[in-house]
């Protein structure tokens, strides 16, 4: 769990969310803070990706209270929201990227259509070309997204969620659907963004691989590379682990407690470290 006195950066209370009369949600509570990274695993239709729109006001809690920076999201209007999503990267399943845009355009889509990232006009190729380098595709800003593999266009939606720096990102299965290597590469990002700025990370994933490299590595960034992280190199990733079952949050704890759990629905999930 994060550390006593953390700021709490997205909360939980109660929250149950349904769609014609169906819970997809059902009375969740949970708090993150912090620079914490939160993997969410279930099985498909627990309401993983539905938890991810609730955080994003995207979709309204039938009751309960969903809090993101301390304000309370159901009682904004539609531009506060705007204002508080401009602090959220949202990283969707297959990328979402803009197939009538190319790779420069859709990177830069929220430094020019966020009114509240303020963003001068001189500036917003600059910030492209860092993202793009971040994720290190540098060399394809004039590229549309079909003339890219899946991992590329993952990673450039990976630009697109960071290039306004938020302090939270929300990630919807970023691994699912690619080849070993190419997963591995995604994470490897994840745990870049998280470690050089410190970014409260929320995960939702299919592969325990994914919680696994968020708990036990960390970025060198003078290595350019993930490593294990070990106490003697500082305090250890702050990682946490929730399990959702048909709408309900069933556990939520570290990875050691998620490993020792003898409920078979949440056990499926999780693979003993060796």
């Amino acid at each position: 769990m994060a550390e006593t006195g953390s700021p709490s950066v997205l909360r939980f209370e109660n929250v149950t969310v349904s769609f014609d009369g169906e819970a997809v949600l059902r009375d969740v509570s949970f708090e993150a803070f912090e620079g914490e990274s939160r993997v969410i695993l279930g099985a498909a239709g627990s309401g993983k990706t539905v938890l991810l729109k609730t955080a994003l006001g995207l979709v309204q809690p039938d009751s309960g209270r969903v809090l993101v920076f301390g304000k309370d999201l159901g009682k904004m209007r539609e531009g506060q929201l705007f204002d508080i999503r401009s602090r959220i990267g949202m990283v969707f399943q297959e990328s979402a990227l803009f197939d009538s845009l190319n790779i420069e355009e859709n990177v830069a889509y929220p430094l020019r259509n966020q009114k509240s990232i303020r963003c001068p006009a001189g500036e917003v190729h600059g910030r492209v070309e860092q993202a793009l380098d971040f994720v290190e595709l540098g060399g394809t800003l004039e590229k549309f997204p079909a003339e890219l593999s899946g991992g590329m266009r993952r990673r450039a939606a990976i630009a697109r969620a960071v290039v306004t720096a938020p302090p939270l990102v929300l990630y919807d299965s970023p691994s699912a659907g690619l080849d070993p290597i190419t997963a591995h590469t995604i994470m490897a990002l994840l745990i870049k963004e998280r470690d050089m700025t410190q970014t409260t990370t929320i995960l939702v994933t299919y592969r325990y691989q994914d919680g696994n490299l968020m708990a036990n590595f960390r970025y060198n960034s003078k290595q350019g590379r993930l490593e294990p992280a070990r106490h003697s190199d500082g305090p250890l990733p702050c990682t946490t682990f929730m399990v959702l079952r048909e709408g309900r949050l069933v556990f939520e704890g570290d990875q050691d407690r998620l490993e020792s759990t003898a409920d078979e629905y949440i056990s499926k999930f999780c693979k003993h470290r060796e």
